[in-house]
């Protein structure tokens, strides 16, 4: 499917975008694949270790709809991965979060319009469902941005759906990196924000993998959900240190004690297939689509009224060595 396929990515030196790279470089033979950021120590960084004929750097950000333009002309797909994600930092920069995560989704739509490109995936995250902090309403309000652009396409062959999961294992903004970097300078207790807070956890690698999936799968307007196991923050402290106790810090700004994927009020858009869930669009298309069948021929059925995919009622929950195993998958991306 992406062989001699031009593929662009936003925030492509963030931990996704590395990831996908490597993938896309290992399994395909894409045409090429082009970076999009605005850190350019990161692209250099980054352009040490992928520096195959493909690749290709371009400096911009996303709040930058002409040069946004520019780099997208003759893309074929896209993978809309930039965003200030930091909950506090976004509750005390709520302008910063805004200009990126809505304007810069905003530019993005309509450059992938304007340069005819085929198809886009935005990234998205379990705090846009039901959100209580800045970040996550932006996310959600990118999440609607991107497939209401849909009947912005006109008679184009533009489509744009959106991929949505929770916390990725061991990257740089998960709570792993920060627990050994204090178990590294010799803490002798590790601070959790409430022993019964839950999380949906998923590698990178399947991350980037559901990602590649759902753009064969993809009509144009979905949210794609994986279905993910849940870990509770006490478990994970006792994985990585268990002769340490824990310190209980309170929740920071903006977090919640559970984080949903699949929102009860959105139930009666909801589709179960064997191993995600699809949210059909909320609104009506000009052309109309089967969500219950994807392009590869994949079934889903509608799920009970109230139906919510939450972390705290999630039927698969890891213990501590079902975590351990997930980790260590984790690290090896």
């Amino acid at each position: 499917m992406l062989n001699n396929k031009s593929i662009l990515i936003t925030g492509g030196t963030g931990s996704f975008g590395k990831q996908f790279t490597k993938t896309i470089l290992e399994r395909y033979k894409p045409k090429k694949v082009i970076i999009y950021s605005r850190d350019e120590l990161k692209q250099y960084e980054m352009a040490q270790v992928f520096n195959a004929p493909q690749m290709r750097y371009f400096i911009g950000d996303v709040r930058d709809g002409a040069r946004l333009e520019q780099a997208m002309d003759g893309v074929d797909y896209v993978i809309h991965a930039a965003a200030l994600k930091h909950v506090p930092v976004a509750e005390y920069n709520p302008m910063e979060c805004i200009k990126t995560n809505i304007y810069g989704a905003e530019n993005v739509i309509k450059a992938a319009i304007a340069a005819g490109v085929t198809k886009v995936i935005a990234l998205s995250t379990d705090k846009a469902a039901n959100p209580i902090n800045l970040y996550g309403a932006t996310k959600l309000a990118s999440d609607k941005l991107f497939v209401a652009a849909n009947n912005m396409v006109g008679d184009r062959d533009t489509r744009f759906s959106v991929v949505r999961y929770g916390n990725v294992i061991c990257s740089r903004g998960s709570v792993i990196p920060f627990f050994e970097k204090l178990l590294a300078e010799g803490a002798t207790s590790l601070p959790i924000t409430d022993e019964r807070m839950t999380r949906f956890w998923i590698t990178l690698q399947q991350g980037v993998d559901f990602v590649i999936k759902n753009f064969e799968r993809m009509h144009g307007g979905e949210i794609f959900v994986p279905k993910l196991p849940t870990a509770t923050i006490t478990t994970l402290a006792e994985v990585m240190a268990p002769n340490l106790p824990i310190r209980v810090v309170g929740i920071r700004p903006g977090e919640k004690l559970h984080e949903v994927m699949c929102p009860a009020d959105d139930s009666h858009l909801t589709l179960e297939f064997h191993d995600h869930f699809v949210i059909k669009p909320t609104i009506t298309f000009t052309s109309a689509a089967d969500f219950s069948v994807n392009n590869i021929g994949e079934t889903g059925k509608t799920v009970a009224t109230g139906f919510e995919y939450s972390s705290g009622t999630n039927k698969e929950v890891l213990d501590a060595d079902g975590l351990k195993q997930l980790i260590a998958l984790g690290a090896q991306s």
